[in-house]
């Protein structure tokens, strides 16, 4: 993990915030596509009048959405958080939604002393068209109880190098999983998963495994050999963004 930076100048303001990402190349700026932290950036500095980039505790992917992304920024202005929030979402595009707005102790962080985030991802087994922007649609039958027994091998400390994008490289591939479990929910399949850290595209990555063991492409067992240093080809493909969503950060 790289160091972490001096503490600025000023207060040090959180937020937490919700986005649909149907339409946003991601939360990281970018010179020529529209993304969340520019669209926050822009409402800052208008609102502000300071120069200010917000800091998000990680960079989610074009389409993927959030309902519990943290960010936080340092401001010399002294407006109260109530006027903060309340100017960000009358500033803000409609999808984006900024819920609670908050003074942070001075050395917060929203990256590097995040603890956990969890994410959920959502399979629809049938057409689907309110929820086309929230759902992976597959039309054919999965083994869930297949599913199942693969996803009880993820529990635990174990090398990802097999679910993650590799351009550019993390610095490590070990990651601690806290939580993971599926539900069925009317015609849906939901997964969520919790972890310590999260590398580019893991979780995309386990889905679109976990899929092929339920389409019976793959045992069940064979997951386990995947968790123990494979290389990212003999994994399943990436799933959709679209049926990703960042649920919460947790901190200590």
């Amino acid at each position: 993990m790289p160091a972490s930076p001096a503490v600025l100048e000023g207060r040090n303001i959180r937020l937490l915030l919700e986005y649909d990402g149907t339409n946003f190349a991601g939360w990281q700026i970018q010179r020529r596509d529209r993304t969340v932290q520019g669209e926050l950036a822009r409402a800052l500095r208008v609102f502000l009048r300071e120069p200010i980039c917000p800091i998000g505790s990680g960079r989610t992917d074009a389409g993927v959405h959030a309902a519990g992304q943290v960010a936080h920024f340092h401001t010399s202005s002294e407006e109260p958080v109530e006027r903060i929030l309340a100017a960000l979402n009358g500033l803000l595009p409609s999808d984006i939604a900024v819920l609670e707005v908050e003074e942070a102790d001075r050395d917060f962080h929203a990256r590097y002393c995040a603890a956990s985030k969890r994410y959920r991802y959502r399979i629809s087994c049938a057409k689907a068209a309110l929820d086309r922007t929230r759902v992976w649609t597959i039309y054919r039958r999965l083994d869930f109880d297949a599913i199942l027994q693969a996803s009880r091998l993820l529990p635990g400390t174990h090398s990802f190098e097999a679910f993650c994008k590799q351009a550019p490289p993390p610095d490590n591939f070990l990651c601690h999983i806290t939580h993971c479990a599926w539900q069925r929910r009317g015609r849906e399949l939901v997964f969520e998963i919790e972890a310590n850290r999260f590398l580019r595209h893991m979780v995309r990555i386990l889905v679109g495994t976990l899929v092929e063991i339920g389409a019976g492409r793959r045992p069940p067992g064979s997951l386990s050999t995947l968790l123990d240093g494979a290389d990212r080809g003999q994994a399943g493909p990436t799933a959709p963004p679209h049926g990703l969503c960042l649920l919460r950060v947790s901190y200590p």
